[in-house]
């Protein structure tokens, strides 16, 4: 427990010092590219990220659940093994982002080499992820604390220069954020190679058993399968989510730019402000998932038991006061983006989706850590159709519009919640109400 408290506080701190410099990034980016820029600037990262997590493969997820369930001699051969497939993983998606991304209608309206910038992308995300995934199993958390944090401050750097010594059109300003998020992606990547080559070298010369590489592959992909299609499941319904909202607004009445605008603010401002607080989530889903994951394994029900109630009660201990803050200061909170009472009201209205997610975090943690991802996987693909239906039904209506869009993912985020606790609740055997052993009559 005394790791798993170390690790999660240095991931705290640094997880806090990134998101304040994310906070001060998307507050350059909707300066520099407008309302109407901020929203297409938007649209095109939740295609990025689903580019990562293709080019990852969940890698990290995987490679971290096997090391903290393995004993250290078995490493190396897990490491070989994924070496080569990562290297299969670059070239093909490389090759598919290359093909087929261009053809693809939201990006058609967009700069070409938003496509290079995508392909650069591929190789340094899918290599990085053995390196991510060493570092997590072996909880070596400081080192990944200095990687998560130092990105966004080069990236935030780099978006000060460009803009300050360059001008740019309102399409050039969008391929200058997005040049400098692939470039500070880049700096990390050297970062954790280096330190994943010399901890690699060391690894090997202590190795002393070998395994089958049918074994390897099984343990991988049983984790490294399911999770990337959540992780897709999760990345296309973000994609997509932009487009379904501008849909329904301008089926509303709305017009395409005043949808496109509407949209920057509640994703570029409200969910930037709402989801602040989240960086404790990331860093306990990053901590959780090798510590559960090897109690799982012992088949110690009382560290499990433990480490939930824990992690539930840290997350009501930050996010509850948060809700209140984000709710009291909304207003001061959003003029620091943009003027006006629009993206005040989205972040009031939204304040059950964000506290939601901080706890939906770490419980999906707790899930793979059970080996319950395909339950994760149902519950994300009922949540999300169930929000997206909302949505558009709401959300096309002209006396609803955006008010309608936001209870569409407020109640996504709330039946996600539901089924996951109530999921891992069943799965150790504890009460849903008092967190609790239940006892059998």
């Amino acid at each position: 427990m005394k790791t798993f408290f170390k690790g999660a506080l240095l991931l705290i701190v640094a997880s806090f010092l990134g998101e304040c410099f994310d906070f001060m990034i998307n507050m350059v980016l909707t300066r520099e590219l407008g309302e109407e820029g901020i929203g297409h600037y938007m649209s095109i990262m939740p295609i990025m990220f689903f580019i990562i997590v293709l080019a990852s493969f969940e890698l990290p997820i995987s490679i971290s659940k096997y090391v903290a369930e393995t004993e250290k001699p078995y490493h190396w051969p897990m490491l070989k093994y994924a070496f080569r497939l990562t290297l299969w993983i670059s070239i093909c998606f490389s090759l598919i982002v290359f093909l087929l991304f261009p053809a693809l209608p939201p990006l058609k309206s967009y700069h070409p080499s938003v496509t290079v910038l995508f392909v650069l992308l591929v190789p340094m995300i899918s290599f990085s992820s053995i390196a991510r995934g060493y570092l997590m199993g072996t909880q070596q958390m400081g080192k990944i604390a200095f990687a998560n944090g130092f990105r966004k401050l080069v990236q935030l750097i780099l978006l000060i220069l460009l803009f300050n010594l360059f001008e740019f059109s309102p399409e050039m300003s969008v391929i200058a954020g997005l040049s400098s998020f692939i470039a500070s992606e880049a700096v990390i990547v050297l970062y954790l190679l280096t330190v994943y080559v010399y901890q690699a070298q060391e690894l090997k010369k202590n190795t002393l058993a070998s395994s089958k590489t049918a074994l390897i592959r099984r343990s991988l992909f049983r984790v490294s399968v399911p999770t990337t299609i959540l992780r897709i499941f999760h990345s296309m319904t973000h994609a997509i989510q932009p487009f379904l909202i501008k849909y329904a607004l301008m089926a509303a009445g709305v017009s395409e730019v005043g949808a496109t605008e509407q949209f920057g603010l509640l994703s570029g401002v409200a969910m930037t402000i709402g989801f602040f607080p989240a960086f404790i989530a990331h860093a306990l889903l990053t901590i959780l998932i090798p510590t559960v994951s090897e109690a799982f394994a012992k088949g110690n029900q009382e560290l499990l038991k433990k480490l939930l109630q824990q992690s539930l009660g840290m997350t009501m201990l930050y996010g509850i006061p948060a809700i209140v803050i984000m709710f009291a200061f909304a207003e001061p909170l959003t003029s620091l983006f943009v003027n006006g009472t629009t993206a005040t009201l989205f972040l009031k209205l939204l304040w059950p989706y964000f506290f939601t997610h901080f706890l939906i975090i770490p419980l999906q943690a707790y899930l793979i850590g059970l080996n319950l991802i395909k339950d994760a996987l149902f519950h994300t693909v009922w949540a999300h159709f169930i929000s997206f239906v909302v949505i558009f039904l709401l959300g096309s209506q002209p006396e609803w519009q955006m008010s309608g869009v936001i209870i569409g993912l407020n109640a996504g985020g709330l039946l996600q919640l539901l089924m996951h606790y109530m999921t891992i609740c069943q799965k150790i055997g504890i009460g849903y109400w008092s967190l609790k052993e239940k006892r059998v009559h």
